[in-house]
């Protein structure tokens, strides 16, 4: 194991002792406590299976079956969620045939991101994980399930679902992804239409065709953003079944890994002899695999924040500073858009999950030793790959390199030495800044100030000609306690303009970009955001930002003496907290922590 690993492993241990063992011991209480059906009252338990059949109400009085919750975040107007309306039924099928039942416990909210981009409804986004947990925890809270399936996919919708699942820990879990859309125009050329868009070189026809031939049908998009990284990291924590991330939906090997999902969570439940409880399976070392694999392939920033509120859930403490240190040892070994041109539906043909877990094993790299949920406890089962033989599913070792070394490389020849995020500090607070898509000659930037309090502003500026410069833009008071820290992907094309152009320019705000944070060099996600006073709130028109994503600086250039006298310019915005339900999420803002804590309102923090 490369010495870093285990170094920033060892101190999230001990950094986390406490806090992870009174997790523990409150897991192990509620798994001896139940479920334990033959005890509830007869009330109580023919409510549970009032709608079921005969069969399936014999098999649920007292404990003769397990049984499965299906949790799902299916709706139909989600590309990404569609393709789950039918595997309740598949599972079902499938828990019947392998001795168990299963019953849908209940439904999740799932927005997308893509749809309330640059819409009010986006100031929703970032607060419905912690709904999506609280939601979770309902549809768990009956007592009357020995394992549970949770079916979701996209930006919040998974980290919730891992959250409300980490409460019950007790129960082992599987996680069902959906799969990806088949590749449709190029996630460059659709980028190359919103920048012709941008400029009015084409009109909405032109790009809305342009859109429509890459969102295209029932599955993920296939752009490397927080939906797939989602998929990655579960991949690679263990807790999706080997080599079954990026399988397209509506194929028979898609629908055989839904059902295979059923049959093995089934063998894992209290009731058998190889219990795995979810609580056991996110560990330290799970939660540090997660990182990891975020940075060898470049993924979303997003998750500095989810990865922290789900390390929270299991009781561990993850920090920004572990994030930065394991950049130091983790190669670049992706390059799926916004690091380059492929798709995900590329990254897997290449090789995919089986062969980058392989090569990162190979070279010490990823934590081989943590309880998964397949057959074999550790890691070295993900480097098999599934496959239909005669019908039957089977696992087969994934290919011993990478069939597309453009697309999945190795780490003697990676795509960037370190991994692709930074920590960045200065007299602007604590950041993070996402650098595998940015070329090299634009990560150092330093530029006069161009401040905006809301991005229509930016907008507005662009489409008058005013940012025909170098500048850095500051986008103020974006944050989680000021109006729910929406992405602020509207800028990217006119920013993407003015780069092309020659222009220095980059982003610094306390809001966020995500998984699809591009080719423009940015600094998000600043704390403390402006809302509490950050310095942020300090920088005027014209002052000097310099900001260097190689050496993680990030520094208004003004006089100490000076800026520290400023006093921060208050937020007198107050039009983002009403309609479109903004109304109804006051409480999640005001008790919002900060993006370095998970940006929730789910744990303590210190």
């Amino acid at each position: 194991m490369h010495p870093i690993i285990e170094k920033v492993t060892q101190e999230v241990i001990e950094r986390s002792h406490e806090s992870r063992s009174a997790y523990l011991k409150y897991i192990d209480k509620a798994a001896q406590e139940g479920p334990n059906r033959s005890t509830l009252p007869c009330g109580n338990l023919a409510h549970g299976f009032a709608a079921c059949s005969s069969a399936d109400k014999a098999d649920l009085t007292g404990n003769q079956k397990p049984n499965i919750a299906i949790i799902s975040a299916y709706n139909d107007m989600l590309s990404a969620h569609e393709p789950y309306k039918d595997f309740p039924a598949l599972i079902k099928e499938a828990a019947h045939e392998a001795g168990g039942v299963a019953q849908f416990a209940g439904g999740v909210p799932a927005m997308c991101d893509g749809i309330t981009q640059g819409q009010p409804g986006m100031e929703l986004s970032l607060f419905s994980r912690d709904l999506i947990a609280m939601a979770t925890a309902i549809g768990m809270s009956h007592n009357m399930f020995d394992a549970a399936l949770y079916l979701g996919v996209c930006d919040k919708i998974v980290p919730g679902l891992l959250i409300g699942a980490l409460s019950f820990g007790h129960l082992p879990a599987v996680f069902v992804p959906a799969g990806p859309m088949p590749s449709g125009l190029t996630n460059k050329e659709k980028a190359r239409a919103r920048q012709a868009y941008a400029v009015g070189k084409i009109g909405r026809k032109e790009l809305l065709e342009a859109e429509s031939a890459s969102y295209h049908s029932p599955g993920t998009c296939t752009f490397y953003g927080t939906a797939n990284s989602n998929q990655m990291m579960m991949e690679i924590m263990g807790l999706h079944l080997p080599g079954s991330s990026f399988v397209n939906p509506y194929t028979p090997l898609r629908d055989e890994l839904t059902k295979q999902a059923a049959r093995q969570v089934l063998k894992f439940t209290a009731l058998g002899d190889d219990y795995r409880p979810i609580a056991r399976m996110v560990d330290e070392k799970a939660i540090i695999n997660a990182v990891i694999g975020l940075l060898a392939t470049g993924g979303s920033t997003n998750h500095t924040m989810h990865l922290i509120a789900i390390a929270r859930a299991s009781g561990i403490t993850l920090n920004w500073d572990d994030f930065d240190n394991l950049s130091k040892a983790i190669p670049q070994l992706s390059k799926i858009y916004p690091n380059g041109p492929a798709d995900v539906n590329h990254f897997h043909a290449a090789g995919g999950m089986g062969v980058l877990i392989a090569e990162l094993l190979k070279h010490g790299l990823l934590h081989e030793d943590i309880l998964t949920v397949a057959d074999e406890k550790g890691m070295n089962s993900y480097t098999q790959e599934p496959k239909l033989k005669d019908g039957k599913l089977v696992w087969e070792p994934c290919p011993t390199s990478s069939m597309d070394t453009e697309v999945l490389s190795t780490v003697e020849k990676p795509f960037a030495a370190t991994g692709g995020l930074h920590v960045m500090q200065g007299n602007l607070g604590r950041g993070v800044s996402k650098l595998s898509a940015v070329s090299a000659d634009h990560r150092i930037v330093e530029a006069p100030a161009v401040v905006f309090d809301d991005q229509e502003d930016f907008l507005a500026a662009f489409k008058r000609g005013e940012l025909e410069k170098d500048f850095v833009a500051v986008i103020r008071f974006q944050g989680p306690r000021a109006n729910g820290m929406p992405e602020l992907h509207k800028l990217t094309p006119p920013l993407g303009v003015l780069q092309d152009k020659g222009f220095k320019v980059a982003l610094v705000t306390d809001g966020r970009m995500s998984g699809a944070s591009g080719k423009v060099p940015s600094v998000i996600h600043l704390c403390p955001e402006c809302e509490m006073g950050g310095p942020l709130a300090k920088v005027l028109d014209g002052d000097i930002i310099s900001l260097n994503l190689q050496t993680g600086e990030i520094t208004a250039k003004v006089a100490e003496a000076e800026f520290n006298a400023r006093t921060p310019i208050p937020n007198r915005a107050n039009n983002h907290h009403y309609g479109m339900g903004r109304e109804m999420f006051g409480n999640f803002r005001l008790g919002a922590s900060t993006a370095e804590t998970g940006a929730s309102n789910l744990f303590p923090v210190d």
